[in-house]
Formats: C-alpha cells, structure tokens, sequence
C-alpha cells in the first residue's frame, strides 16, 4: 500500500473523534460488548474497487485483532454482488469502523472507477491522464491513490514539491520571463531539486518560455486538439508537454493523438459519484 500508514493513522483518530468521541451508544446499548461476528463488504454497483488495503489499515487501527479474508484486491472490476472481502472479530469493533470504511472505499472506488475510463480512451498512445489538487480536503493522499488504482498517474502532490507557475502567476510577476527568471533564483538559492512547469495561454507565451532555460515543462491551457500538435511540434522534445483545461472523456483521445505527454482532469477527483457498497452483518 502506497498511502503513508502514520499518515493514516492520523486521519483515521480525527475521523473517529469526529464520528465517535466517547462511544458508540446505539451498539454500547444493543450488543454484548463481547460479541463475535463477522461482516461482509458487498458491492452494489459496477466498477473499480478502490481503499481495499486502506480499509485493512483502518480496521486493524481500531482493533489489531479483527481478520480480513479478501475476495478482491485493488483495481479488481467488480460488478453488483460481488463480495470485496469478509472480516471477523468483534462486533463493536466492526461497527466503530464500518462508516469510515464504507466513506473511503466509495469514493475511492468512484475515483478508480472514473480514473479507468479516461486511461482506457489513452490505449496504444504514449500519454498520460494525471490529477491535480482539485480534492477533498485532508483526503487528498487517499484520492490520489485511487486515481493511481485506476491507471493514473499522480501530478504534483501539493504547493510544496513542484513550482508550477500558472497565469496568476504569471500576471503578478509581470510575464513569462519575469516570472520565470524569479523562479529560477529562488530555487537556486533554497537550493531546491524540485521541477519547475509553467502555463501557457497561447503559442506566443511557448515561444517566450522556450527562448529561457532551466524549465522542466510546460502546461499548454485551454488549447485545441490541433494547437496542442503545433505546440508538441514547436517543443520538439526539449520539454515534458502537459495538456489541461477542460478536457472530457470525449475528446482526451484527440489530446493524446496530438502528441501531448500527459492531460491533467481535475474531474477525476472533484466530481465523481462513489461507487455503491454496503457492510452487511453476516450471521454465524
């Protein structure tokens, strides 16, 4: 599992703090609190699950001794009725746990599951679909997994460990090359390793970040499928290109085609619909 365990520990304490605080009082009141049982993780829908090794860290965060039995892995297509895995163990234990579960393998799944429709249109092209920061907050390293569940790939994680100068940017600063020699320093003198990319509105601002040196990639905005092509064309290899700005499902092969490395989606995270899954008690 790629997503950092402390991390998830982390998120799982808030989560609990927010949901449960200082007990669970319909279960406390209703159920032996030394019950053995075991549950089932069904799926009510169609798609690609997502949060299985998640969901393992969280159950065995609340309570080490709860046992998962998988019946699907990450990435797995499932389809409506089919069981993701069993887990045994106490009965409050499995409920403490089954809200958060259920909230992040569904969206997790929902981000897999859109994820995979937009890597499948890239078949047999070299281009990439990557996510942006368009995330639910604090959730944002669970999201990211999932786009790469689905086929993805990750762009930057956050503020910190790229210098991506977009048109703001490049309006406060003054133009491109104000904003591009600014930058150039800055990394020097915090003697940073982390790559620099730049947005570009038009062919014109291309020519202006080509003509400077020490940048890593470019980000062609709101550019057409063709403008894309001339822009690869006019690159020539000398920087990683980045397609973006409203590009769907119906149109990101056309990107692809034009050359382009990789297409970044904000809609792979921002509006996805979860997948359908329910944690049904399993009588024994």
């Amino acid at each position: 599992m790629a997503v950092e365990i402390d991390k998830l520990r982390k998120f799982v304490a808030l989560a609990l703090e927010e949901d449960v605080r200082e007990g669970d009082h319909t279960s406390l009141s209703t159920i032996d609190p030394t019950a053995i049982g075991e549950a089932q993780l069904l799926v009510k829908d169609e798609g690609i699950l997502a949060g299985v090794e998640v969901a393992r860290a969280i159950f065995n965060t609340i309570d080490p001794d709860l046992v998962l039995d998988l019946r699907h892995k990450d990435g797995d297509h499932v389809v409506f009725g089919a069981i993701a895995f069993y887990v045994h163990g106490s009965i409050h234990s499995i409920l403490k746990a089954e809200r958060l579960v259920l909230n992040v393998m569904q969206r997790m799944s929902g981000i897999a599951t859109r994820t995979a429709l937009y890597a499948e249109k890239l078949a047999g092209t070299k281009t990439k679909v990557l996510d942006t920061r368009k995330t639910t907050p604090l959730l944002r390293f669970l999201e990211k997994e999932a786009v790469k569940i689905g086929g993805g790939e990750n762009h930057r994680f956050g503020l910190y460990d790229m210098i991506l100068i977009k048109d703001n940017h490049v309006d406060y600063a003054g133009g491109i090359t104000k904003a591009l020699q600014r930058a150039q320093a800055y990394k020097e003198e915090k003697a940073l390793t982390i790559p620099i990319e730049i947005e570009v509105r038009n062919m014109e601002e291309l020519r202006e970040v080509l003509s400077n040196t020490k940048v890593d990639r470019v980000m062609l905005d709101n550019f057409t499928p063709n403008q894309v092509a001339d822009a690869v064309a006019l690159v020539d290899g000398r920087l990683v290109t980045e397609a973006s700005g409203g590009i769907t499902l119906d149109t990101i092969r056309d990107y692809a085609l034009a050359g382009v490395d990789y297409i970044s989606v904000g809609a792979l995270t921002h509006s996805v619909k979860s997948l359908d899954l329910s944690l049904k008690a399993k009588l024994i």
